[in-house]
């Protein structure tokens, strides 16, 4: 009995011992608990909505400016241009009305750019998992086609998981003083359209932004990435300190990826706006503010937007509001990145692709 009792407790001393060894390992090999896990991803979604919501408040007026001159009654020309329409509405609506939108702007952007943002990082783990694997090669990076393909696939999840919002934000931004039907906030807005218009209606214009995601948000993160990269590899102006680069590069790293993005896409963009305005019998009116119409605002979809648009305005329709545009995306797009890098080690989250 006694030889007995003593082969158990060896038994479960070298069970013990096993297991230890074993979560050592794990550990070794960075594998994370459950708990821990959970906090990195909401640390990693905090971040994203912390950046998506301080880069879009920044150039809040801006963005207010481009959708109402994507919007706008081509017989009935109010905003001839981005100075001017700033003046205008200043002059009309204050300083309230250079933000009109932004809470709902906000409200849509923290969750939106949170799991974009975590959706990168995401797909770009599974791809290169799946890149290393069919190359052999335990060694190798995403190219800057792979980022694409990350940056594609997560502006895809959050622009569809946030478009009533994005919808909805439309509506109210193009809203003025003279408008003569008024949504009172985002829960009146929302209810209004699904009452009136049905709830395929909250999804107005969701074709062109997906179209219009991947080369968007695609090229603002590849473009973004690939620079990071060059520059801290081959270091070829002397911008990188202690491996790592300075605030200002990074800034300007953003800034180059969010114009390409735009410029490339800004044309589904247009005709996802005007798409947004189908269905709502005083949209004319409120671009207008003067109730004023003689163009219809009725489109089949996304093509037949595209024709009429092109049509009865030309070419140049398709760009209406870059240059407010331009001025906004270029700040905001490299606000949002450093925003996230920087709150992210605040809190302590790493987040290397090659991992």
């Amino acid at each position: 009995m006694a030889s007995e009792d003593v082969k158990r407790t060896e038994s479960a001393a070298v069970s013990t011992i096993v297991n230890l060894a074993e979560e050592a390992k794990l550990a070794r090999e960075g594998v994370k608990a459950p708990s821990y896990a959970v906090l990195s991803i909401c640390k990693s979604l905090f971040a994203g909505g912390v950046a998506g919501g301080v880069s879009r408040t920044a150039v809040a007026p801006l963005e207010r400016m481009k959708i109402l001159l994507q919007v706008q009654n081509p017989h009935n020309i109010k905003y001839s241009g981005t100075v001017q329409g700033l003046k205008y509405i200043w002059r009309t609506e204050g300083l309230r009305g250079l933000f009109k939108g932004n809470g709902t702007n906000c409200a849509r952007i923290v969750p939106n750019s949170a799991v974009k943002f975590f959706s990168y990082e995401q797909a770009s783990k599974g791809i290169l998992y799946m890149y290393r694997q069919q190359t052999g090669n335990e060694n190798a990076q995403l190219t800057p086609l792979l980022r694409l393909g990350a940056g594609a696939t997560a502006g895809i999840i959050a622009m569809s998981a946030t478009y009533p919002m994005d919808m909805v934000r439309g509506r109210l931004t193009v809203q003025t003083a003279n408008s003569p039907y008024q949504y009172r906030g985002i829960a009146h807005a929302l209810s209004t359209v699904l009452r009136e218009e049905g709830p395929r209606a909250l999804y107005r214009g969701w074709l062109p932004s997906v179209i219009g995601v991947v080369p968007y948000v695609g090229l603002n993160f590849a473009v973004y990435e690939s620079l990071k990269d060059w520059l801290v590899k081959d270091n070829p102006f002397g911008l990188v300190e202690n491996n790592e680069l300075t605030i200002v590069t990074r800034l300007t790293c953003g800034a180059i990826a969010g114009t390409v993005g735009q410029t490339i896409a800004y044309p589904l963009d247009v005709i996802r706006r005007r798409m947004q305005m189908v269905g709502w019998k005083d949209a004319s009116s409120v671009v207008t503010g003067e109730g004023r119409s003689k163009a219809s605002l009725e489109y089949t979809g996304m093509v037949d937007a595209f024709r009429k648009t092109v049509r009865h305005e030309g070419f140049g329709a398709l760009y209406k509001g870059l240059v407010p545009n331009s001025v906004k995306v270029v700040p905001s797009i490299a606000i949002a990145f450093v925003t996230y890098e920087m709150v992210k080690d605040v809190l302590g989250v790493e987040f290397r692709i090659s991992d």
